[in-house]
Parts: structure tokens; sequence; C-alpha cells
């Protein structure tokens, strides 16, 4: 497996490569926590991120994904990845799509080893809250996400960004 971690406007991501897949997106504390290797795909991912954190991007379709995980979190996370940018649905949505329930939906969405690329900051609570969020700093991060994407809902209550 090969990592590259860098500098992001959420903190440090780090991206992990298995089989010129794209296996793991997470948050850490500490940019040399990982032996760093420089891939063509993991610098591929990381220019997209970037291009994506300074709003030139809005999709990553052409990275190859490999999250590893059980097949009802694969067909939930299939339908995470299909949540257009800028847009959310509740977990109650998801749940309808994947004939499961919003609970298991929640469990799928916190367990997701690739966040942002596989948008599970798209997902809200069905009464129109911010819901939860298991990457950076929770709900923190996952309201900059949507702000960043031009999702307003939770304007009132928005983060300082820099730059935005």
């Amino acid at each position: 497996m090969y990592h590259l971690t860098f500098t992001s406007p959420q903190g440090y991501l780090d991206i992990a490569e298995e089989d010129n897949k794209i296996i793991i997106l997470q948050w850490i504390s500490d940019k040399n926590f990982y032996e760093q290797t420089s891939t063509p795909l993991l610098l591929k991912c990381k220019k997209q991120l970037e291009e994506y954190f300074t709003g030139k991007r809005n999709n990553f379709d052409d990275l190859p994904l490999a999250p590893k995980g059980t097949d009802f979190q694969k067909n939930v996370w299939q339908a995470l990845y299909r949540i257009p940018y800028g847009a959310v649905k509740t977990y109650g949505d998801i749940a309808h799509e994947v004939s499961s329930v919003a609970r298991a939906v929640g469990g799928a969405c916190g367990a997701n080893p690739i966040p942002i690329i596989i948008p599970c900051h798209r997902v809200i609570a069905g009464n129109q809250v911010l819901g939860g969020f298991s990457g950076g700093e929770g709900g923190k991060s996952k309201k900059e996400l949507l702000f960043l994407e031009g999702y307003k809902h939770f304007e009132d209550n928005q983060p300082n960004l820099p730059g935005l």
C-alpha cells in the first residue's frame, strides 16, 4: 500500500493506493504519519482534491476507487457517489434507494473509507439538520464541505472559511 499525505483547507489528508486503486482518504493529525510514496495515481488524486478545494472541480469520476467494506456498505457508497455536487439527500432517501433503513445507511456513511470523493458529507438528517460526520472535525468539516459546494441551508451558522 502506498500513501501520500498533503495539507488541505481541512487539515492533513492522507490518500492510500493499493493495486492501482484509491482505497482510503482520511484525515490525520501528523503529515509524517505514513511513509510517503508519490505514485502517478496518488499525485492525480491529490491534484483533483486540491482543485476541488479551490472550486475548480466538482467530480472525481475518473479516479479508480476500491473501498473495502461489506456488500451493503458498497451499495450505499455507490448511492452516495451519485449525489451531485452541491446537492444533498437524506439518510432516508439513500435507505429507500438501497432498500434498507436510515440508521443502517448512517452506519455505512460513517464507515466510508474514501470521504469527499465518495461524498458522505452530502447526506443529512430527514429533519434537514446536519447529521453526523466521522471525518476531520465532524460536523464542522461536513458543514465546510457543503458550504464549499454552494449548499447554503446551514448558512446562518457557517464557519469562517479563508478565501471564500
